[in-house]
């Protein structure tokens, strides 16, 4: 029993060897345009209580996935605002050089100053993909900032696995 015990302990741990060398880093930069549309309403609760629903079009300058350069990602969301804070929440389809897409879900903060974004904090994770993305997965964090016209510059970091790679 203990044999057994011992060789499906060692199974396991390979497994999650083999799984932690299929991860790729990822690092992108890319920047958004202004929020396109941008839908606000308030609350009504308290003052500066304001609910948001936007999409943003960016535009990659560094960065590829599964050995394609990203090319841009349009990404759709709702934002809670209340003061100076924004909990936001949303999903993104991305474009990579080669056609192929990608899917995630990311949610986190944004500081406001005044009625503006300044800048954020959120993390990432893909849902999936098409042609050599198909079963994508891996997930990350990004940071960005915010100019006076609403457009915004973000740093992506992450990891991922492709099918390919997780069949390596």
């Amino acid at each position: 029993m203990r044999t057994a015990l011992c060789i499906a302990c060692g199974l396991l741990a390979a497994l999650s060897i083999g799984r932690a060398q299929a991860q790729t880093k990822l690092a992108g930069k890319m920047t958004c345009a202004k929020p396109e549309p941008n839908y606000t309403t308030p609350v009504g609760d308290h003052a500066n209580h304001t609910l948001l629903l936007g999409a943003t079009k960016c535009t990659y300058s560094q960065g590829d996935l599964g050995g394609a350069k990203l090319k841009e990602e349009v990404d759709a969301y709702t934002s809670d605002i209340t003061g100076n804070l924004s909990h936001d929440k949303g999903y993104g389809v991305g474009t990579l050089a080669s056609g192929d897409k990608y899917f995630l879900r990311f949610k986190g903060t944004t500081t406001m100053k005044g009625e503006a974004p300044a800048s954020a904090q959120c993390t990432w994770s893909f849902t999936g993909g098409t042609g050599k993305l198909k079963g994508l997965t891996g997930q990350g964090t990004c940071a960005g900032t915010y100019s006076a016209d609403g457009a915004s510059s973000w740093d992506i970091q992450g990891e991922y696995a492709t099918p390919e790679a997780k069949s390596k």
